[in-house]
């Protein structure tokens, strides 16, 4: 008997322990959540930079309860003729998965995927002449994947 209450005494502190620290999670992500995650999932390529400087330093951020977690390109390869879109598709996977969590994916996807194809642009900016014409080729058939089947 004594052992059935001390269990069910244990599983009930368990439950009430999960649910208070779900909660303080949630309520100990800085208010400014939102306009951090818009600043590093714009077009430009501050944006991507401060993204990319982020990335390296997680551990500031922890706070925020970003979701940095990637399968880069997913089933595409991740540096396709050699173009290294690796880190931007890393960026892409970024923002989709935090405005899911922010449940704003809708509003926001359109941005998220023109934010994807800059940063392919950039990579591709790298090359000169028929290289250059084959990874912009390359990052237009990205773009328009993640655009049909994000």
């Amino acid at each position: 008997m004594h052992r059935r209450l001390a269990t069910g005494l244990t599983t009930s502190a368990l439950a009430v322990a999960a649910v208070l620290g779900t909660a303080a999670t949630a309520e100990a992500a800085p208010a400014d959540k939102p306009r951090v995650l818009a600043s590093w999932t714009q077009t430009s390529a501050s944006s991507y930079n401060a993204w990319t400087a982020a990335r390296a330093n997680q551990s500031a951020w922890a706070a925020y309860g970003f979701d940095w977690t990637t399968d880069y390109c997913s089933s595409s390869p991740d540096n396709p003729f050699g173009f290294p879109f690796s880190t931007s598709c890393a960026r892409h996977d970024f923002g989709y998965r935090n405005y899911k969590d922010a449940g704003s994916f809708s509003a926001n996807k359109s941005r998220l995927d023109s934010a994807f194809y800059e940063d392919l642009k950039r990579v591709c900016a790298r090359y000169g002449g028929a290289t250059k014409a084959a990874c912009n080729s390359t990052a237009w058939t990205y773009y328009q994947a993640v655009r049909a089947f994000g």
